[in-house]
């Protein structure tokens, strides 16, 4: 079991949780909840399918839940998230 600290939070008492089938209930990390990866579309390093309408659907993907890994996947792909949010000249 993943130890409670900056980079982990479990938050039990959610309807859905666990949300994400085929991670270890007592290391399934909902810090990652809404995914700042998805911004990222196919470059994600994610597991997940478009909907039949071009939607990402993440559903699928339990990178981000699976203990502290989750974090560390957004540490990895900070310098393009922080490209997304640069100012346009």
């Amino acid at each position: 079991m993943a130890e409670a600290g900056t980079n982990f939070f479990s938050n039990r008492a959610c309807e859905y949780f666990p949300c994400h089938k085929g991670v270890d209930s007592e290391d399934f990390n909902c810090l990652l909840c809404y995914c700042p990866l998805y911004a990222l579309g196919p470059h994600c390093g994610g597991d997940f399918t478009y909907t039949p309408e071009g939607r990402k659907d993440c559903a699928g993907c339990t990178l981000p839940h699976q203990g502290e890994s989750g974090m560390q996947m957004v540490f990895d792909h900070y310098g393009q998230l922080a490209d997304l949010a640069k100012l346009e000249q």
